[in-house]
């Protein structure tokens, strides 16, 4: 991948209201070139509205976005050479596969050889070649989403901006299309905005993530990076399965209510301690008691290569969910057992949601 030095994307302190509500609360963020960044979150957290931003769909009502040291303040869209692949594909029921995906070049005066020489290449990449006459009436959903991606990497654009690409493909297609888009995106070496809600997605595809909530970036790192340290509850309780638990430190020490207690230097406060499903196993005789806690099993759920448990912690009755070998010990319904944890896989977090531990 190549990448220059210097950010390619920058974003600076943007802030868009509607009203009242505030859509973006002073958000920052860089890409570097050919870099695929995701813009993660919930519905409604602000990812889309950045994104037409970038695109100059919605003008921010201050801060500043800039592309390759220029500032795209009041650039309209078509004079920004950015590629979109929308959710809705938004291809043009009326034109072949071909002729949607020549129509950016043709609007921009390219000689017609060269639009025949690069609508066939970009038709190859997406292996779409031989569709090349037909309608998109003829075609399915993915299909579909290889014509938004062709047409707009055929533009050679400065930006690729993808809103949510594969929300309406199935399970095993958003696979396939993701592992695709990641091939494609890395081979041209285009810097790339990917905006989804799909966690699994985001830590598939992307070189960087920036987790937002509520109109801010709560956290931007490597897909690893946020998910095994998340600096803030909201972003370790959004990707990944995670189990919390209620407690108080004190003296050095997390006690929580389901029995476990682990060093904390802290200040005295409430907080919570989060551990993911699969960092919670069944006890053996050489773990230290203060890392185990009883929990009944509520419900087993197989789900081919691992096993889900739904526990109720005998102690305060806390819901925990525990994701095993499907190959391991196999627990029965209704019966109680001892689990346990690492302690340097536990993450703890104050009540306003910073990172404690």
């Amino acid at each position: 991948m190549n990448r220059g030095p210097g950010p390619h994307l920058w974003i600076d302190r943007v802030v868009k209201r509607y009203g009242s509500f505030t859509a973006l609360d002073g958000v920052s963020l860089t890409a570097s070139r050919g870099e695929l960044l995701t813009l993660l979150g919930p519905s409604g957290c602000g990812k889309t509205t950045l994104l037409r931003i970038i695109a100059g769909f919605l003008q921010p009502d201050a801060g500043q976005v800039s592309l390759a040291g220029r500032g795209l303040n009041g650039v309209p869209p078509n004079a920004r050479n950015l590629g979109m692949v929308f959710q809705n594909y938004a291809i043009f029921p009326h034109l072949s596969v071909a002729e949607n995906v020549a129509y950016g070049l043709r609007a921009r005066g390219i000689a017609s050889s060269e639009i025949v020489r690069r609508v066939a290449e970009a038709l190859a990449r997406v292996r779409l070649a031989q569709f090349a006459d037909r309608f998109p009436d003829a075609l399915s959903g993915g299909q579909k989403q290889r014509v938004g991606l062709a047409r707009a990497m055929v533009i050679e654009p400065e930006l690729l901006l993808l809103d949510e690409p594969l929300s309406n493909l199935d399970a095993k297609l958003r696979i396939e299309m993701r592992q695709e888009i990641r091939l494609m995106q890395r081979e041209l070496g285009i810097t790339t905005v990917y905006v989804t809600h799909d966690q699994e997605e985001a830590l598939a595809i992307s070189d960087r993530i920036a987790v937002m909530d509520r109109g801010r970036i709560l956290q931007v790192g490597t897909p690893r990076e946020i998910y095994e340290q998340p600096t803030h509850a909201f972003v370790a309780d959004f990707i990944g399965g995670c189990n919390w638990f209620e407690g108080t430190v004190s003296n050095g020490e997390l006690r929580l209510a389901a029995g476990p207690r682990l060093a904390c230097s802290a200040a005295p406060q409430t907080a919570r301690l989060a551990l993911r499903w699969e960092d919670l196993r069944p006890a053996r005789e050489t773990d230290p008691p203060q890392s185990c806690l009883a929990a009944r099993v509520a419900m087993v759920s197989y789900l081919g290569h691992r096993v889900r448990l739904h526990l109720r912690a005998c102690q305060d009755d806390t819901e925990i969910h525990a994701d095993l070998p499907s190959h391991g010990e196999l627990h029965m319904e209704g019966t109680t057992a001892l689990f346990a944890f690492d302690p340097q896989r536990a993450r703890v977090f104050a009540s306003d949601g910073t990172r404690l531990l």
